[in-house]
């Protein structure tokens, strides 16, 4: 990959080029960004998404080109989104019934070792965080092959998770080093606020806790780059299993009382809020994983209206939504907001405030198109809605039976272990917070007997990674779009 140029604009806006799909991000020209102003509608985005919309920044003044925006265009006036792995419509791709199995599975292998080889050149020490997925053992295979020095690296998050013996067997059968981490939520939020300073911009992705203590605990191994599986779902296709169709479609736009969230038997099931919270929800921001605050809560936290006006900002993606004929085609275009916005930025962010390096080799140019233009589409989706039945393939051949996790969350975090060890941590950045988030200090005082349930310690963690973050820039003044 060739490292991206900043663009500082006369006035001065910056413009910054981080898609891994084309691009190393590089976020030196925000390197003495101290004082520009922040965006409240950004912030209101943070808490109603857990990311900011692309091409905005949590700072008024700067943009990020990211996968579908041309870093040509204005971002600042005019920006346009145009995503470049449709299914709907989908280039023309060989028949399943025309295709040589043996041969495209050779390619799929050569191209990702190649890519694993190109994004990982710079690299003295290479760690893989390898959840114990699909991908990350078919990346595995090709990293034993193109970088047999590298440790491989599972997060233990949740007690309902196997990743790590099965991400361990798959390590040592390929003869590469396999190390774990247990979350600590305690640890990873100080791992978090210790580098809080150095973080080029704002994400509260839900695993953005889990990739500070990850990457923190690289670092003081002494590994100097992280290889990351994701990116290749949105050229890969994602199939849209019953349940969660059925969720999409219960996300109605109703204007839900909060006095239901508090009722005895809900405030405890989360579930139960959950749904709840899902019928209050645009449809198209159901999409977005995890759980967060309502529009009506965002203005109450930010003493303002500014939830409307996140809202708006879905607009430069409605034209592409439109093309989008499937629910496959529209979670294709959601996941890569969803990856611009908070997936990527995660390990980007994490990784330029500790100095080391980030690979993404499944957002290889070449292997990309290559996958999205010349592999039949049976084994892309088969027949019965599994994905990605190449990877599959892949797979089964250096291990026989497939030995990744069939059910897993990607780095999952402790958030109710996290608000009972560091309520009054985030509670007192709240009070410090109060002229940029007037609300938070009450919410969390009116819902702290309820974080033992999830839906309320999601609302929690959103506080606990934005307030300290904003505190950091607190000298920046706060302005709105027309300011």
């Amino acid at each position: 990959m060739s490292t991206a140029t900043a663009v500082q604009d006369a006035d001065p806006r910056i413009k910054l080029q981080a898609s891994p799909y084309r691009y190393d991000a590089d976020f030196a020209p925000l390197s003495g960004a101290g004082g520009r102003p922040l965006d409240p509608v950004s912030i209101a985005d943070v808490l109603r998404n857990a990311f900011v919309y692309p091409p905005h920044t949590i700072y008024r003044d700067v943009r990020v080109a990211v996968i579908g925006f041309d870093p040509g265009l204005d971002l600042h006036a005019a920006p346009e989104y145009r995503f470049p792995f449709r299914s709907s419509p989908a280039p023309r791709r060989p028949s399943e019934q025309a295709a040589d199995e043996d041969a495209l599975l050779r390619t799929y292998h050569r191209l990702l070792c190649e890519a694993v080889t190109r994004s990982t050149a710079g690299m003295h020490v290479p760690w893989m965080l390898q959840s114990g997925g699909k991908d990350s053992s078919s990346l595995a295979i090709a990293v034993a092959e193109a970088r047999p020095d590298t440790t491989c690296l599972t997060y233990l998050g949740g007690r309902e998770e196997d990743e790590v013996e099965s991400a361990r067997a798959v390590a040592r059968q390929l003869g590469l080093r396999h190390e774990a981490l247990v979350c600590d939520p305690g640890r990873a939020y100080d791992r978090y606020l210790a580098m809080v300073p150095r973080l080029p911009l704002l994400s509260a992705d839900f695993a953005m806790l889990s990739y500070a203590d990850l990457t923190t605990e690289i670092a003081g191994s002494g590994g100097d780059g992280v290889i990351d599986g994701l990116g290749s779902d949105i050229y890969f296709g994602t199939p849209v299993d019953a349940r969660k169709s059925t969720l999409f479609r219960m996300a109605r736009d109703l204007p839900v009382p909060a006095k239901l969230f508090e009722a005895g038997p809900v405030s405890r099931s989360f579930v139960a809020c959950f749904v709840l919270a899902t019928l209050g929800m645009d449809p198209f921001e159901r999409y977005f994983p995890g759980s967060r605050f309502s529009d009506a809560e965002v203005d109450r936290l930010l003493g303002r209206p500014a939830a409307a006006q996140s809202r708006q900002r879905l607009r430069v993606f409605q034209e592409e939504l439109a093309n989008a004929r499937t629910i496959e085609a529209r979670k294709r275009v959601t996941l890569a907001i969803v990856e611009a916005g908070a997936g990527f930025p995660k390990g980007q962010y994490t990784t330029s405030a500790l100095g080391l390096r980030q690979a993404y080799p499944f957002c290889d140019a070449q292997l990309a198109e290559w996958v999205y233009r010349e592999v039949p589409d049976a084994l892309l989706i088969d027949r019965e809605g599994h994905n990605k039945p190449l990877v599959r393939k892949h797979i089964a051949r250096r291990f026989g039976e497939l030995p990744y996790v069939r059910a897993k969350g990607c780095f999952r975090f402790d958030l109710c272990g996290l608000a009972a060890e560091r309520f009054e941590q985030v509670h007192a950045f709240a009070v410090e917070a109060r002229d940029l988030v007037p609300g938070a200090a009450r919410w969390l005082e009116d819902y702290r007997g309820r974080m033992g349930n999830k839906f309320f310690a999601s609302k929690f963690y959103l506080l606990a990674v934005v307030l300290p973050w904003l505190l950091s820039r607190a000298d920046a003044p706060a302005q709105g779009p027309d300011a």
